[in-house]
């Protein structure tokens, strides 16, 4: 599915032409200078020390380097989003889609890590070379899949879940190597002087006088690839200079600050929601200056605002990223409350897998049920003690001896939890995916995780921490963060392309809130709650894993049988009003038994992602995409693959444990690429 500016790019509409427009254009990119000019002035007025236009020391040492910093990075980051996004025809294909600023971040962390010592300046060229390799690897599986630009986004967000997940196995390792990396990871605009600006300017100017130049391509491979096609546009070249060009503004960016999230996303959506405004902004010539002015602005004006109201001295513990996705994250919000209902949804190319016979259903069922039953065995058997079959057939008539029974009890618990939590997070993300009929989403998108991450966050860093309490608060944080898209994104109805970006701003909103209390929280107590966001099964009790049992045995019959309707409203808006589906009523329903199953599993298991995005997928190409065949083969898909994580993570690295999340991404993502490179369109 294709969000907000996907209708603007889509749509075959007129371009404006004429003298007019042209000025429109100019006037809107004028005033967006202005802001800038204006918004950095105050933004030099924000720090530790009052008199600052009176001391040039403090303007050419700190002051002067941070607002070049993030200007150069708004710029870089605005004018990247626009490009990823035009040649998707996705609102949330974006900057950290190519894996490039998860490839960066994974460089500098295994470096320090394996205590590499390097000057300061060698950081941003290891950043460098990271972001580069992750984009190499992902433009390499587009040579092989064919024009779907969709599935070269699926790869890269792949690729980068296993990139992040790389770098959190780090951080949780090597915590003492590796301490400052969190906040880094971030987004930093603290500089030591202007050379770092000075020698990433001209790129990022050079850079982005060549997009301006691909724009008119960009125009019309907007219409679409047969359209462009046949006007004469090279698809293929056009899309792999542009991703080129974005991905050496993305590389640039991150050496200069660090990853910086959010602005990639959402300064190009916001400059064309600009554009209802300002036809000319349709135009890719106008557009991408725009987007640039655009990401300057929320980067420097989230600074500022987080020096005044935290403090100067403050902020400085507070990387810059975590107020450009807050600040970001309401813009966004703000904005796609404004959206109008106006026909169907357009929808990208879709990543196509064709019809699968019923006998190959059959096979692929009873596999998966024999690599589960396997997977659950061996989670039984698998430990600090290797076990016996045998062992568990005594254990389970309660003739077991006292350590095979202590180990039992034990790893029972987690076992099944790990079956029940990773069924129901495939379940929630199938869901996901047909009614918001994005081949993207799943339960992170839509803030469910990230209000999880943020309860548990809230509850570990007050005086009255406890297991139950985390647990409480996350399921609360989760069910509370869907009910605010939901509340947010209900205008009459549920707009399909509203619903998806307000859950994007939601989602990014109480992440960098996460980050926030995590950095200004008792150091002692990061360890523990960042295991826990990374997804972990230890020390489970059946009192937590039986409400996840009961939710998943609730919610497979109803939405199984709802499986119809989730094959209608995977093909557009209209389509299920005219076959006399209540599309509202179906759509609420559906989408609250996916937030639940999510919500009970992120409280159960901690935060495990990537499962609600690979396991449908891998359903669809193994048995087709009718939801009669994919929703058993989901369940069952995400079920092994977390418990297979859980079990390779606490034997692995013996006596220490790494958690189940973190294996699940390592583990899915070459299987979920060898699935993208398999599955070409016809």
């Amino acid at each position: 599915m294709t969000v907000s500016e996907a209708r603007e790019t889509t749509v075959a509409a007129p371009l404006p032409t004429g003298r007019s427009s042209r000025l429109g254009g100019a006037g809107i990119l004028l005033g967006l200078a202005i802001v800038l000019v204006a918004v950095g002035c105050w933004h030099l007025t924000q720090g530790t020390s009052g008199a600052v236009f009176a001391n040039a020391e403090i303007l050419a040492g700190a002051r002067i380097p941070r607002l070049a910093a993030g200007t150069a990075v708004g710029v870089a980051l605005g004018v990247a989003g626009v490009l990823l996004q035009s040649l998707a025809r996705n609102a949330l294909a974006s900057p950290d889609t190519l894996g490039v600023t998860a490839g960066a971040y994974l460089a500098v962390t295994a470096v320090t890590a394996l205590g590499i010592a390097i000057p300061v300046w060698a950081s941003g060229a290891v950043a460098f070379a990271g972001g580069i390799v992750a984009a190499g690897i992902v433009l390499g599986l587009a040579g092989g899949a064919g024009s779907s630009t969709t599935r070269l986004i699926l790869a890269g967000s792949a690729l980068a879940l296993a990139f992040q997940a790389g770098t959190s196995t780090l951080l949780v390792l090597f915590d003492e190597e590796t301490k400052g990396l969190y906040a880094w990871g971030s987004g930093s605009l603290s500089q030591l002087g202007l050379e770092a600006f000075v020698q990433s300017a001209p790129i990022i100017v050079v850079v982005t006088i060549a997009a301006i130049v691909l724009a008119r391509r960009l125009d019309v491979l907007a219409l679409g690839d047969d359209t462009a096609s046949s006007l004469g546009v090279p698809i293929r070249s056009t899309r792999v200079i542009g991703i080129l060009l974005a991905v050496v503004l993305i590389a640039v960016s991150v050496a200069l600050a660090g990853p910086m999230g959010f602005v990639g996303l959402c300064a190009p959506v916001l400059a064309r929601l600009l554009a209802r405004v300002v036809p000319s902004l349709h135009r890719h010539a106008m557009l991408i200056p725009t987007a640039g002015l655009i990401g300057a602005i929320i980067v420097i004006l989230a600074d500022a605002v987080l020096r005044m109201l935290i403090g100067a001295e403050a902020a400085l513990a507070v990387p810059t990223g975590v107020a450009t996705t807050l600040v970001g994250a309401l813009v966004l919000v703000l904005m796609a409350r404004r959206l109008r209902d106006s026909g169907p949804t357009r929808e990208p190319p879709k990543v196509r897998f064709g019809v699968r016979s019923s006998r190959r259903f059959a096979i692929v069922v009873a596999v998966s049920v024999a690599a589960l039953a396997g997977a659950v065995v061996l989670g039984l058997l698998a430990g600090s003690t290797w076990l016996l079959t045998g062992d568990i057939a005594l254990w389970l008539s309660g003739e077991a001896p006292p350590l095979i029974s202590f180990s039992l009890d034990e790893r029972a618990p987690r076992v099944v939890a790990a079956v029940v939590a990773g069924g129901a997070l495939a379940l929630s993300g199938g869901i996901f995916q047909a009614v918001s009929r994005n081949p993207l989403a799943d339960p992170g998108i839509l803030g469910v995780t990230g209000g999880a991450g943020l309860g548990a966050v809230l509850v570990v860093t007050s005086a009255v921490a406890s297991t139950a309490g985390m647990i409480a608060a996350a399921l609360a944080g989760s069910l509370l963060a869907f009910a605010l898209v939901y509340a947010l994104a209900w205008r009459r109805g549920l707009n399909a392309d509203r619903f998806i970006l307000i859950g994007i701003g939601v989602a990014y909103g109480t992440t960098s809130l996460t980050t926030f209390f995590l950095l200004r929280a008792n150091p002692w107590d990061t360890p523990r709650i960042y295991t826990w966001l990374a997804g972990t099964t230890y020390g489970r009790v059946w009192e937590q894993v039986i409400p996840v049992a009961i939710v998943l045995a609730i919610a497979l019959p109803v939405v199984f049988a709802a499986r119809r309707d989730l094959d209608v409203m995977s093909l557009d808006e209209d389509t299920p009003r005219l076959v006399g589906i209540r599309l509202e009523r179906s759509r609420l329903v559906l989408l609250v038994m996916a937030a639940v199953l999510a919500s009970f599993s992120v409280a159960a298991v901690g935060v495990i992602g990537f499962v609600g995005l690979v396991a449908p997928h891998a359903a669809r190409a193994l048995v087709g995409s009718r939801h009669t065949r994919v929703i058993p083969v989901a369940v069952l898909l995400g079920a092994v693959l977390v418990a297979l994580a859980d079990t390779l993570g606490r034997t692995i690295i013996l006596p220490a444990q790494l958690p189940a999340g973190l294996l699940v991404a390592l583990l899915g993502a070459p299987y979920f690429v060898w699935l993208l490179w398999r599955s070409r369109d016809a």
